[in-house]
């Protein structure tokens, strides 16, 4: 049996869903036409098979997904798995933050950032910019209504221009909604 795990790591752990995930081989043609847009063309994971129960609602997210985090301009990849990390954090969230520290660490070859998110979260030594896009994501995740217009100055003193900005707000909240979903439907587990 596996053991569910609840501190963070940049080591991505297995993720046990309580939502049987579909199969592949009896997969109907609208789950496989939805699964079609997933970003990895090698195994397709047990939470994107838990999502394929619901096609209508995969064929939108995972396109959603892709468009926040991998699109051209804005904010770089690596500050949007910075932002992804900030939401998760605070949500606690360990798988989530696993796999988007992993591919920050693998994106910047800098393990010493989330290392000092993981030691010390919001109090984490951090350069200015990376702290004011890891304070920011935690929060817009704890409350987006308490983000204010010195927040959103603080940014800007850090550097950020508007359309990274934007960048900034849609992955925490794409985040903020991913890692309930995420703890509704499975948990992290050490296999």
């Amino acid at each position: 049996m596996s053991t569910i795990i609840h501190e963070f790591t940049t080591k991505i752990p297995g993720w046990r869903p309580r939502v049987k995930p579909i199969k592949l081989d009896e997969a109907t043609p609208e789950q496989l036409d939805a699964l079609k847009v997933t970003p990895s063309n090698t195994k397709v994971s047990d939470y994107v098979l838990v999502l394929a129960n619901d096609v209508e609602t995969l064929k939108v997210r995972t396109p959603l997904f892709n468009a926040i985090m991998y699109n051209r301009g804005g904010m770089g990849r690596a500050e949007r798995e910075l932002s992804a990390v900030g939401a998760s954090v605070v949500n606690r969230c360990v798988y989530c933050a696993a796999v988007h520290a992993s591919r920050y660490n693998q994106l910047t070859k800098d393990e010493q950032v989330m290392e000092a998110i993981f030691a010390d979260g919001e109090k984490a030594e951090l350069d200015e910019r990376q702290k004011a896009i890891f304070l920011f994501a935690a929060k817009l995740s704890k409350a987006p209504s308490e983000a204010t217009e010195e927040d959103m100055q603080a940014l800007r003193d850090a550097g950020l221009k508007d359309d990274e900005i934007l960048d900034l707000i849609l992955s925490a909240s794409l985040f903020g909604w991913a890692n309930r979903l995420m703890h509704t439907l499975g948990d992290p587990v050490v296999e």
